[in-house]
């Protein structure tokens, strides 16, 4: 219902002495979001207790069952709260199937004592799920691969290993694959291209960096119109078309100067998930790019002289 912004001037004054009403309760946190990993089981039940596409259709073999199980496996370990469990559920899940690129996954995020450990466990499993879905998933399924529940496994594997070989130096490599997964799924539904662009920052590939902002229009997120100011002056400098797309960006969200400035300090930990325009949204573009504001020179004063003097309210 609209509220009017106007002060109705004949408003009565309360009377005083009177009880005051108590504050109202604060509002109960709301419970975590279940692991994206776990909703996949369900949708899988809904398709009858298997994976969509070919590779588990009736008369699969004993590997293609055993796949199965092994994956069935996983999406209850996703969703279990005890990390002991969920790393024996792994374990298991590869003794009934080498294949299972996902116990792969959750060993290199939970049970991996170095980047070293992590990057073969993401290996292993890009190779499992190269080998898992066969030649022809890469020829014929280009384009929507996150459109195939089991091409998943293979495509978390690999988003695990870009990360790794990026901050293992292997910058090259990491990027190829990012490419590569945005080939075999251009709707990205992993969120890859914001990884991407600014990782081609880094890289000083602007080129790069502007051809995504141009496949992707998303001018509301955060991501994209400061990455696209950023862009615009290491092209322009501080330009008038600079300051403009400056602009629209801090009205998009108006906590990133903050931030990325310094006069408000980033949590301890990123949050899991974010809204259009909020802080947590900004959060997580500046872990992801201050770098990036940081080593353009001229960036940061010009983003002091364009931005509001006051920050927002923290929310």
């Amino acid at each position: 219902m609209p509220v009017s912004k106007n002060r109705r001037k004949n408003r009565k004054k309360a009377p005083s002495g009177g009880k005051k009403k108590a504050a109202p309760a604060a509002a109960a946190p709301l419970p975590p979001l279940p692991d994206r990993r776990a909703i996949e089981g369900m949708m899988a039940n809904l398709l009858g207790g298997r994976f969509s596409g070919d590779l588990f259709d009736e008369g699969e073999d004993d590997g293609d069952e055993a796949l199965h199980q092994a994956q069935e496996i996983m999406y209850d370990a996703w969703d279990s709260a005890s990390k002991r469990e969920r790393v024996a559920a792994a374990k298991r899940a590869l003794k009934i199937s080498d294949l299972c690129a996902d116990a792969h996954v959750l060993l290199a995020e939970e049970a991996a004592g170095s980047i070293i450990e992590a990057r073969r466990h993401y290996e292993r499993g890009v190779a499992a799920g190269e080998a898992a879905l066969g030649p022809e998933a890469f020829e014929h399924d280009v384009g929507h691969f996150w459109g195939i529940l089991e091409s998943r496994p293979y495509m978390r594997a690999r988003a695990g290993l870009a990360e790794c070989l990026w901050r293992l130096g292997e910058r090259a490599d990491a990027v190829a694959h990012l490419w590569d997964m945005l080939r075999l799924n251009p709707n990205d539904n992993q969120g890859l291209r914001y990884s991407l662009t600014a990782k081609l920052f880094v890289l000083d590939d602007l080129d790069g960096a502007q051809g995504i902002l141009a496949d992707y229009e998303e001018q509301d997120f955060a991501e994209w119109s400061y990455s696209k100011a950023l862009l615009t002056f290491k092209k322009q400098g501080p330009s008038a078309v600079a300051g403009k797309t400056l602009k629209a960006a801090i009205k998009n969200n108006p906590h990133v100067p903050a931030l990325l400035l310094g006069a408000r300090r980033l949590p301890k930990s990123p949050p899991p998930h974010y809204a259009v325009g909020s802080k947590d949204e900004a959060v997580l573009y500046v872990i992801a790019n201050r770098e990036n504001w940081s080593a353009t020179r001229g960036a940061l004063p010009w983003l002091a002289e364009t931005s509001p003097k006051r920050p927002p309210p923290a929310k």
